[in-house]
């Protein structure tokens, strides 16, 4: 034991020293036994026993030759290194993570990583390697993370990746690939993640990704791929991620149904004009659907049912589409995008099949000219355009409650000419547009925290109800030292008000369970205006 001791005290010589940092030339000026050499330029930390050296950014042309064995991770990314001799490596053994990103390599023989057998990450992204090695190559057993990306490689060798057959993460994206490496790809079992986006691939071919069953993330985004085989994914047992946006795509990929664990797939950006019958049927797990920007001009009734974890679907830019799709049993449904289709209606069993749609983009309401209410609240909502409510002439209240509102045009409601309750509780705005809002007797705008305007009564000659975010915003109302607090969205102001209901009541009787009856309440609030004296009920208190 005392031998071992003192062969690490001779190599390391930090055994027992308080951690630090240098650099080369000052480690004599530290107490204590004398530091592990330290390259010109670099800085060197200490971590227990082992050291961590950074040489980045230093328009070094070689590797350095005085690391310490005991270096566990080595930084020579931003330099000028265009070559890696044989053996550079090769008294490293404890080295686990290597970056050599953003310098001039265009080649890495096997014996220029030769010891490395405890490397688990090696970063070798803007290169310019054109070829990897083939007959010898790298021979990290221990290797877990691969970062080929933005390289110039057109090719990927049978052999390339025989010996970093643990590698879970690899990186080709953004090289000069035109196919899929299919044999290359057998050599990884463990792989979980690989991105091959941004290359040059048009096709994938029958059992390209076979002995992949680990793979739970794949990217092929960014290509130019126009057609898949229809098992081109089998094998892909695991795969929960598929990216498949901006390439050129002509028809839906039925390859997928191979997927039984998929849960997000992107389509978006391709040239796919049809969702064919029960799309996905080999997809039950699926949560997140992007196929946005494709010339859709038809869409199965069956595409998307039966999709129980389906949350997320986005359809926006398909303008062919004049049917909404069925979406039996797809229950869970939380956010659909259909913006610029060409839907006339909607169904009348939307909400029953989806109790959970939460709503991001409103559709314009123009030609439901006898709408009487709308309510949105608790949506995703975030703008109101002028053609949004255009030419709603019947609407009588609107309640976009809970949403996350941060800009109405300045025309939104210069139409309502009916309107008289607008409830805009709990937004992000900060202005709201009175045009076409004379009518109003029930205003709320509670909770939207950054608006600070306090709106002159002549904008609301009518107004019963108005809850505002802060306090100050009521003293217009004069209510400053007469407030008198009330919480109901329907209540009256005071007995005066309650009598003259109880007196309309008993001319016009009606049943407890009677409907909304738009001529009844025109009626009172004729009354109302008739009085001498009127009063706003303004919230909060001054």
């Amino acid at each position: 034991m005392l031998s071992v001791l003192l062969i690490l005290c001779v190599a390391g010589g930090v055994l027992g020293s308080a951690p630090g940092v240098w650099g080369y030339g000052r480690a004599q000026d530290r107490q204590g036994p004398a530091a592990p050499l330290c390259p010109s330029l670099c800085q060197c930390e200490e971590d227990g026993i082992f050291v961590m050296v950074d040489c980045s950014e230093l328009g070094l042309a070689s590797v350095p030759t005085n690391l310490s064995p005991l270096t566990t991770y080595l930084d020579l990314s931003m330099n000028n290194i265009s070559e890696i001799q044989p053996r550079a490596f090769h008294r490293m053994h404890l080295l686990s993570e290597l970056r050599i990103s953003g310098n001039q390599l265009r080649y890495i023989s096997g014996h220029a990583l030769q010891g490395l057998h405890n490397l688990k990450v090696l970063m070798l992204q803007n290169n310019q390697l054109e070829r990897l090695p083939d007959d010898a190559p790298w021979d990290l057993p221990n290797l877990l993370s691969l970062r080929l990306d933005a390289n110039l490689l057109s090719e990927v060798p049978a052999g390339a990746f025989r010996g970093v057959r643990s590698l879970r993460h690899l990186w080709l994206d953004d090289n000069s690939l035109t196919e899929i490496p299919v044999t290359a790809l057998d050599s990884l079992p463990s792989l979980q993640a690989m991105t091959l986006a941004l290359n040059q691939i048009t096709h994938i071919p029958d059992y390209a990704f076979t002995n992949l069953s680990a793979l739970v993330v794949l990217h092929l985004h960014n290509n130019q791929i126009q057609s898949m085989d229809a098992r081109c994914f089998e094998g892909l047992h695991s795969l929960e991620t598929l990216d498949l946006n901006y390439n050129d795509l002509q028809e839906f990929p039925v390859a997928i149904r191979t997927l039984s664990k998929l849960q997000e797939l992107g389509f978006h950006n391709n040239n796919i004009k049809a969702i064919p019958e029960r799309a996905f049927v080999g997809n039950p797990q699926l949560q997140t659907i992007h196929f946005y920007e494709n010339p859709i001009q038809f869409v199965g009734k069956s595409a998307f049912q039966f999709l129980p974890k389906l949350h997320t679907l986005s359809l926006n830019g398909a303008t062919q589409i004049q049917e909404f799709p069925d979406l039996k049993g797809t229950t869970s449904l939380e956010i659909l995008t259909l913006t610029r289709a060409g839907l006339s209606a909607l169904p009348l069993d939307l909400c029953e099949q989806l109790p959970r749609l939460r709503i991001e983009d409103l559709p314009s309401f123009h030609h439901c000219s006898a709408l009487q209410e709308i309510g949105l609240q608790h949506n995703q909502i975030r703008r109101i355009e002028s053609s949004t409510f255009q030419q709603l002439t019947s609407l009588r209240a609107i309640d976009l409650s809970w949403n996350m509102i941060e800009w109405i045009h300045l025309d939104a409601f210069v139409s309502l000419h009916s309107l008289i309750k607008l409830d805009l509780t709990e937004n992000r705005l900060s202005s709201v547009p009175v045009a076409g809002l004379g009518g109003l007797t029930h205003l709320k705008l509670r909770g939207n925290t950054e608006l600070y305007e306090a709106f002159s009564p002549d904008y609301f000659p009518r107004m019963r109800v108005i809850e505002m975010p802060y306090a100050y915003q009521c003293c217009v109302y004069e209510s400053c030292d007469s407030y008198k607090p009330a919480s109901q969205w329907d209540t009256e102001q005071s007995n005066t008000d309650e009598d003259l209901h109880k007196r309309t009541v008993a001319m016009y009787p009606m049943h407890a369970d009677t409907h909304y009856d738009p001529d009844l309440e025109e009626f009172q609030m004729e009354i109302e205006e008739s009085k001498l004296q009127t009063s706003v009920q303004c919230t909060p208190t001054p």
